[in-house]
């Protein structure tokens, strides 16, 4: 039975495709063979310490040495530096985050409020154990860290402690990755972060550190950010409502030290610009910072920390004068006097050091042990 075409119900006959033709719908687009390129991007490289090459007598002391502009550090009483202090560092900078793995016997810790009053370094630190413990206390508050346990804390205020054997991961992040959400933080100052979101913060450090030598420049920023949000995300919900007194004082506080922190290097920096930025009256503003000794002395020496911190940079190679006149100083022998007074050493002297790649500590090292100390590491990510 023969089927016409276009009636019936039943399909329609196609005709088979001439096999001279070519069977395509659209032109053929000519074929341009091109060379996948492929971008390799620099990786991390890692600033290293390590006191196993030295002679056991001499490790204790290549340790304070390197800590030494961060916090000073002891011995336990029945440990004798004889026995050796087998300790290492390995420090990586992303962008603006510093993190250090580190391993280290026991030992006790101190950040005086002596040493505040010299030190540049103005950082948050996080702290994650593999193991072992630590107990820091700050005015009078006490936390206990342990395995699998990550610790928030300030290094602008002093703080003491001791911590057992241990391996940890330490995430050091300047005061201006934080400063919008300083006036959050501070009631979390020394506290052990917990719940959901800290769990979450420590499987990220996890995953982060596990691929540190994978990672390139291009990916830096987005785990900083990440980091940076995650890290207030858990520190506000670890806020302790006792900590740091009156909230509303702490956040006047906070949002002053920003105003001056964004403004450090204005001819406009005075009390009334202050005033005017907060909405508050000059004399309340005078009691909020009764404390440091008045906000005239409050910013006079965040301008000198500065001046110091440039000062102590070797790449930094501009002339004291500028430095001088940067912290608000129109005389050089004004800003040498109140400089030596600060520090106990004059800009000079401070530059001197620098170039010549020596650093103010306690003990000097054998010539078979030479690096940056962990201030120099820090200073890398200063804002």
């Amino acid at each position: 039975m023969s089927k016409e075409s276009g009636s019936g119900d039943g399909p329609t006959e196609v005709p088979e495709w001439p096999v001279h033709l070519e069977r395509r719908r659209w032109p053929r687009e000519p074929t341009v063979r091109t060379e996948r390129q492929t971008i390799i991007h620099p990786r991390l490289v890692p600033s290293h310490f390590s006191t196993l090459g030295l002679p056991p007598a001499e490790q204790f002391d290549a340790w304070r040495v390197h800590m030494a502009p961060l916090v000073d550090v002891r011995l336990p009483d029945a440990k004798s530096p004889d026995e050796g202090f087998p300790a290492e560092q390995i420090g990586w900078r992303l962008g603006d985050l510093l993190v250090v793995q580190q391993r280290t016997p026991g030992y006790s810790y101190e950040r005086s409020r002596a040493m505040l009053r010299s030190s540049p370094i103005d950082h948050w630190n996080v702290g994650l154990f593999r193991n072992g413990r630590a107990w820091t206390e700050v005015n009078r508050h006490v936390t206990e860290t342990g395995p699998e346990e990550i610790f928030f804390r300030s290094l602008s205020y002093p703080y003491r402690g001791r911590v057992t054997e241990s391996v940890s991961v330490l995430l050091f992040m300047p005061y201006e990755l934080l400063a919008d959400d300083a006036s959050k933080l501070e009631g979390a100052n020394n506290s052990v972060l917990s719940g959901s979101l800290a769990d979450l913060l420590i499987n990220y450090i996890n995953g982060m550190e596990a691929n540190l030598s994978n990672i390139t420049a291009p990916e830096v920023p987005r785990i900083v950010r990440t980091i940076r949000d995650m890290v207030v995300a858990c520190a506000v919900s670890s806020t302790r409502p006792d900590a740091a007194g009156s909230p509303a004082n702490m956040g006047m506080m906070e949002r002053a030290h920003r105003y001056i922190h964004l403004n450090l290097h204005s001819e406009d920096l005075t009390p009334d610009a202050i005033s005017r930025s907060l909405g508050i009256s000059r004399t309340r503003l005078y009691q909020l910072f009764e404390p440091s000794g008045g906000v005239l002395n409050y910013i006079r020496r965040r301008r000198l920390l500065q001046a110091y911190a440039d000062l102590s940079d070797p790449t930094n190679n501009r002339p004291i004068s500028e430095i001088a006149e940067a912290a608000g100083f129109d005389v050089a022998a004004n800003f040498t006097r109140a400089f030596s007074h600060e520090f106990g050493a004059s800009p000079r002297d401070i530059r001197k050091m620098a170039s010549a790649e020596r650093h103010v500590a306690p003990l000097a090292l054998s010539d078979r042990h030479r690096g940056a100390t962990i201030g120099d590491w820090l200073k890398s990510v200063q804002g």
